[in-house]
């Protein structure tokens, strides 16, 4: 086992969407996608991103571009106009997401 930035398995995305984030997650190959899908669970998200993801946190899968969505309810401090967060808009919650680190097989870690 290895332990790896989540940025070296995966690209990001995020954005607003009222006073809940979303985090696209999207696999550097098909591989790292299976391991994504059996070990990133909403629940490990949200143990993650524990100052950031304060409510519910929502897995979508979209596998035919080797992706996870994940909605991160209360994430925004009541979203871009109601809020004195910094990044009350999210843009920045993916980029906090691929700088978590997590324990992975070595021999995924081969070829990225």
């Amino acid at each position: 086992m290895a332990t790896a930035l989540l940025g070296r398995l995966a690209d990001g995305r995020s954005g607003d969407k009222g006073e809940a984030s979303n985090v696209g997650l999207v696999a550097r190959n098909e591989r790292v996608y299976a391991w994504l899908r059996e070990n990133l669970t909403a629940e490990a998200v949200r143990r993650l991103l524990p100052g950031i993801a304060r409510g519910p946190v929502e897995r979508y899968e979209v596998p035919n571009i080797l992706a996870l969505n994940f909605i991160l309810h209360d994430s925004l401090g009541g979203g871009g106009t109601a809020s004195l967060l910094t990044d009350a808009q999210g843009k920045t919650h993916a980029q906090a997401l691929l700088r978590c680190a997590v324990e992975v097989p070595d021999a995924l870690l081969a070829g990225l």
